[in-house]
């Protein structure tokens, strides 16, 4: 039992990259019994940072490293999203060299990981939990240290930024980073506009793309999207646009 030890443990940190969380669960299901664990952390292989979470000794985990482990071990559907996402593929209006907020979505019903919220990243995480548009479509994989995480594809993240807005993500910001969205793929907003259930963030998305004038707007079919019936204040004393039955802030709407 003692020489399977090191073979075991070989394979453990051969198989798994270093910058990323190994969750304790995942590890009993592929054979690391919680005493095993135990050995390894006294032996100063792995340490603990919190409940049911470990990485390997003096490790630099940052918040990406914790998502890995929460969707390719846990199998949640949480990823980076909404203006998040587009900082991490460069789309951002300003792109910050050290964010200092990120944003998190989830599946309405999951459970965000209690190592995961309690863990100083050094970022304030923001996670929000919805089924506006279904878990599995809209995301694609982008690489981090020696590891690949799934994030919202540039459609997916501006529609999680409309989620959040007006409360918690500026519509102005949001426009400004709808027109950066010139080379969106029109079979991608397709699918996200007739999978999404939120009437608002279908609505806004629609005015923002067209007052950037986006070319990709012209290949969409409007009558396969439910667009819902009556008029949504979105903020109280705006602009009324009738065309999409919203109202939105004055700023916004004289914003060239």
């Amino acid at each position: 039992m003692s020489t399977d030890i090191p073979s075991k443990l070989n394979r453990l940190l051969s198989s798994q990259p270093s910058g990323v969380v190994l969750c304790s669960s995942w590890l009993v299901d592929n054979g690391y019994s919680l005493d095993l664990q135990q050995r390894y952390k006294k032996s100063q292989w792995f340490e603990s940072i919190g409940a049911g979470a470990l990485i390997r000794y003096s490790d630099q985990v940052d918040y990406l490293g914790g998502v890995y482990a929460i969707q390719t071990q846990l199998g949640l559907s949480l990823h980076p999203g909404g203006k998040t996402a587009l900082e991490l593929q460069g789309k951002a209006h300003y792109l910050e060299l050290s964010p200092k907020h990120v944003q998190i979505f989830g599946a309405h019903g999951e459970h965000v990981p209690l190592w995961f919220k309690k863990q100083d990243w050094r970022v304030n995480v923001k996670c929000t939990l919805s089924s506006f548009l279904p878990a599995e479509i809209g995301l694609i994989e982008i690489p981090h240290k020696q590891f690949m995480v799934k994030v919202s594809e540039p459609a997916r993240a501006i529609m999680e930024c409309l989620y959040l807005a007006p409360k918690s993500q500026s519509l102005l910001e949001a426009y400004e980073l709808m027109e950066g969205l010139n080379n969106l793929r029109p079979a991608s907003v397709q699918m996200l506009l007739e999978a999404c259930s939120s009437i608002k963030v279908k609505r806004l998305f629609l005015y923002l793309a067209k007052k950037a004038n986006h070319d990709w707007m012209k290949y969409l079919d409007l009558n396969r999207v439910n667009l819902g019936s009556g008029k949504r204040a979105i903020v109280a004393n705006g602009v009324y646009i009738p065309k999409y039955q919203i109202t939105v802030p004055k700023g916004l709407e004289s914003m060239e």
